[in-house]
């Protein structure tokens, strides 16, 4: 899944990550849409196509839908020079189809990067992020932003999360619509119905405990990528050190409207330190991210 021309490092690890999730997540879909056809047999075109549509929903609108969530505006060179020639030279370090490239205005510092491929990239980072960090800081942001695009990941997540949209938006239709109300042990129809809410939640469980294994792994491989590539670890531990320790600093009503896209940040973004998002979080601990940049830096070293 790696483009070969790309210079960033391959990483087999993320590779058989990405292949085992998108097969179990798909044979988790097999299972939702085949309950779905077994219980509502008279309802099954309608069923595809919904599920279909979705699916290209997903697939085409989720970068637009992500960007659009978080404010992001697109610039131009002229409008952010010094921006486009961090990013001119890690696509020249690496090979890569340049990006678009985007600004939220939030104080959130933080970055992050959407699309199914190079053609559609985008690259976005918070005016929080530009007002804090330095040069060489901001380079290693975007190396490691630009890296899911080389590697796919931002793809593959994107289908891996669609799943649980899906299955938790059947179980709450299921709720709301009383689709289960009048079941009994006497009725087949009824324990036939009992079964969406059940399997969709089942579903959207497992979904969600994939996607995050994969997410965590995901952002350790960006990390080791971004500082090969530039061959500056320490400006990117200090990048980390620096935008986590700000964190702590920024209003909880800004911190709980970022939450919703934590998959895609640099670093998470959490209301409290108690969050459950840290029992379940989409990334490493700034612990194991640190260690790893240390062990890359002793390498490059020697």
């Amino acid at each position: 899944m790696t483009r070969s021309r790309s210079r960033y490092a391959p990483d087999q690890g993320l590779t058989v990550r990405m292949v085992t999730t998108m097969f179990l997540i798909g044979l988790l879909y097999v299972v939702l849409v085949g309950v779905l056809l077994a219980v509502l047999r008279g309802a099954w075109p309608i069923i595809l196509i919904a599920v279909g549509a979705l699916f290209v929903a997903q697939f085409w609108f989720s970068d637009r839908i992500a960007a659009f969530g978080m404010g992001a505006r697109e610039v131009s060179p002229e409008q952010a020079p010094e921006l486009h020639g961090v990013v001119d030279r890690i696509c020249a370090l690496a090979d890569l189809r340049k990006p678009r490239v985007a600004i939220a205005d939030s104080d959130v510092p933080n970055a992050f990067a959407t699309g199914r491929n190079e053609r559609s990239a985008l690259v976005c980072v918070t005016t929080g992020l530009l007002r804090r960090l330095e040069p060489e800081e901001l380079e290693g942001v975007l190396a490691h932003e630009m890296s899911h695009v080389a590697h796919r990941d931002v793809f593959v997540m994107t289908i891996a999360s669609f799943l649980g949209v899906l299955a938790g938006l059947i179980t709450r239709m299921a709720l709301w619509s009383g689709l289960t109300r009048g079941g009994n042990r006497n009725d087949p129809l009824g324990v036939a119905l009992l079964l969406i809410p059940l399997v969709s939640a089942a579903v959207y469980t497992i979904g969600f405990l994939l996607t995050r294994l994969l997410s965590r792994y995901r952002e350790l491989s960006a990390d080791r990528a971004a500082a090969l590539l530039t061959g500056r670890p320490s400006a990117l531990a200090s990048a980390l050190t620096k935008v986590s320790g700000q964190m702590s600093r920024i209003p909880t009503r800004d911190l709980r409207q970022a939450e919703p896209y934590n998959a895609f940040f640099f670093v998470p973004a959490f209301s409290s330190k108690e969050s459950l998002g840290r029992l379940l979080s989409s990334h490493p601990t700034l612990q194991q991210r640190l260690d790893q940049l240390s062990r890359i830096s002793a390498q490059l070293s020697r």
